[in-house]
């Protein structure tokens, strides 16, 4: 049966297999390394405050540095700016392998190595978007994409637990020294597996890097599919996202303790990964706009459901369903960037996607802490879900050309459809 999920004709385009190899690489030790470093930030003085400090650490450049990152990512070389932030992200494990050997400053440093890890992927995010939608024909978008953001997703979920078992087994300078190793590894299957492409053109008169940004965010403001298909993703999280709080249910509501926790937090990435591997072969495509309207609804009522729930195996399953739906609406929403997104603008809408993400999930987290703080955990939750519903009934009423949304016709100009 795996034959139906291998596409001949995907896999015959050797910088699409280079590239998904390369940046599942990438993701892998990226998100290994956030990981490690709160671990270690923690470890060194088992102080809370330093945990908070690491968040402000790495959400600040991602708000602060990624716009101007997506400007730059629209007018270089894209595969020269992803080959040169890898490279800045091997000297960084290099130095958290002195760190690590010296301990001297140790919390400091670690901190100053998140800002500049956060700060480098800030920059290097809207260069791969480019340069995926140049090594990905449009032709093959809706086979590559479920391909990209899967590998992705498992990368994302097994870097951190296999790095670890290195850590358990030789310590944190050896973690980051495999760390650094696999960023170079991913270095050199961008430099070797993918040959140099065009920069995007623009006139040399043209507007400065600010204005530039404004016309970034100007277009996807103005666009329907993007700004729409953002909001859900942003208000989501921010609203919905009760993985910050399972930590209360497993211990205080559900009595399941530390193990609990542990299946808990499984059951939503299982669901994600599950869904991400099923969209490889079945992806909606003729009425995605309305799915994606669906999907975010189904995850707002899995999250209603789950704030009421009282047993242990019922939240296990509400919290797999939560995690399909967020699993659909990520390989959704990562067509629509790349089908809405003129080749000469992508940097930049890649970019303003990155700033809601990043918003949304460290606010999210903030803002499901404060109000289970005020009216408790289960009526977070349950408020938190009911607002994601009025979210997408908002969306849905605002935004009818993404509600309307067919991914088979959607994007095959080469300018994408323009704002509305």
């Amino acid at each position: 049966m795996m034959h139906r999920f291998v596409d001949r004709e995907l896999w015959s385009n050797r910088e699409f297999a280079a590239f998904v190899l390369a940046n599942s690489v990438e993701r892998f030790a990226a998100s290994a390394l956030t990981i490690m470093l709160a671990f270690h930030v923690y470890d060194a003085r088992k102080s809370a405050f330093d945990i908070a400090l690491l968040g402000f650490a790495q959400v600040i450049p991602a708000l602060a540095f990624a716009l101007h990152g997506g400007e730059i990512a629209d007018r270089v070389s894209r595969r020269r700016m992803v080959l040169a932030t890898i490279s800045l992200l091997v000297a960084v494990c290099a130095g958290l392998v002195a760190v690590s050997l010296t301990e001297v400053w140790l919390v400091p440093a670690l901190l100053s190595a998140a800002f500049l890890s956060a700060s480098v992927r800030a920059y290097q995010t809207p260069a791969a978007v480019g340069l995926e939608a140049q090594v990905l024909p449009v032709r093959l978008v809706l086979k590559g994409v479920p391909v990209i953001a899967t590998s992705a997703r498992i990368a994302d979920m097994v870097g951190p637990v296999a790095m670890g078992f290195v850590w358990a087994a030789w310590g944190p300078a050896a973690t980051y020294a495999v760390l650094g190793l696999l960023f170079a590894l991913s270095h050199l299957g961008f430099a070797r597996g993918i040959g140099e492409k065009p920069v995007p053109v623009h006139p040399a008169d043209g507007p400065g890097p600010i204005a530039r940004i404004g016309e970034g965010l100007r277009y996807v403001i103005g666009n329907q599919v993007l700004i729409g298909s953002m909001a859900l993703d942003l208000f989501a999280v921010f609203f919905g996202g009760a993985a910050a709080l399972l930590p209360i249910f497993a211990t205080d509501i559900l009595d399941v303790g530390p193990s609990g926790f542990g299946l808990l937090r499984m059951a939503i990435a299982a669901g994600a990964l599950t869904a991400a591997i099923v969209s490889i072969r079945f992806m909606p495509r003729a009425h995605a706009g309305l799915a994606l309207h669906m999907i975010i609804a189904g995850f707002g009522l899995s999250m209603i459901a789950f704030g009421l729930s009282t047993s242990f195996y019922l939240s296990m399953a509400l919290l797999f369903a939560a995690g399909i739906c967020d699993g659909l609406s990520m390989v959704i929403r990562h067509a629509i960037l790349r089908l809405a997104s003129p080749e000469e603008m992508r940097g930049r809408i890649a970019a303003v996607r990155m700033v809601f993400v990043s918003s949304s999930n460290e606010l999210g987290a903030v803002q499901m802490g404060l109000s289970a703080s005020l009216i408790g955990p289960t009526r977070a939750v349950v408020l938190g879900g009911l607002l994601t519903l009025g979210v997408v009934a908002v969306v849905a009423a605002s935004a009818p050309r993404l509600r309307r949304l067919d991914l088979a016709t959607y994007g095959v100009a080469p300018r994408a459809v323009p704002a509305e």
